[in-house]
């Protein structure tokens, strides 16, 4: 199974040279949020498969004008083609902005969705805009992460979590670490995803063990 992943920023290599052939064996598309929607609309339309988004802090004109043939996850327990997928978008309040949270707020979002939780007994992927606290997340207040997540990933153990927000830029991330044996994938830019059969760790190159 082969999942796009896109967040924060529209590629041309993508968008302006879009070469069908790089994406024909692609089964759907996850967008971690801050894309624009005309850029969503324009995968699900030229790749030809599902894209579940949730949305990202700067993501307002969703509002107004959703992305359009692409379906919203946040706030849900989704599962397409047997996969669990838990979106949660948005980011560490830091105006008052919409998509924004503290993380008393976050942690109440998360627990509106722990029945639905209980009833899969799980889920295999968590699909967040902002990383969890402690892993590869930011010093400053607007791309920390929230505690809430690292606690589901500690907890429900998912096979992957993916998120966006803090660009691979900022202070050298890596595009992928370990948290235990969930992978973490920062999803900027864009990233294929081979996950395996049976949801099970993906061999990466360049993949950090975060445990703090």
């Amino acid at each position: 199974m082969k999942l796009l992943l896109v967040s924060d920023r529209e590629e041309s290599y993508i968008w302006d040279h879009f070469d069908p052939s790089r994406f024909k064996d692609i089964d759907f598309m996850i967008s971690c949020g801050d894309l624009k929607a005309e850029y969503l609309s324009f995968l699900v339309t030229m790749i030809n498969k599902p894209l579940f988004y949730v949305p990202g802090n700067h993501d307002r004109p969703y509002l107004k004008k959703p992305p359009e043939g692409c379906e919203s996850i946040d706030g849900k327990l989704t599962e397409y083609m047997g996969v669990r997928m838990l979106g949660l978008g948005g980011s560490m309040r830091y105006n008052m902005n919409e998509f924004q949270y503290t993380e008393e707020e976050m942690r109440s979002r998360v627990n509106k969705l722990m029945p639905r939780i209980w009833l899969r007994r799980g889920f295999d992927l968590l699909v967040t805009h902002s990383p969890a606290a402690g892993v590869d997340d930011g010093p400053d207040l607007c791309h920390n992460g929230f505690k809430c997540f690292t606690n589901l990933i500690d907890r429900y153990k998912p096979a992957y979590h993916l998120h966006g927000h803090n660009h691979l830029e900022y202070g050298k991330l890596a595009r992928v670490v370990t948290r235990g044996p969930t992978t973490v994938v920062n999803a900027c830019g864009y990233y294929i995803l081979n996950v395996e059969k049976e949801m099970g760790i993906k061999s990466a190159e360049h993949t950090r063990v975060v445990n703090r």
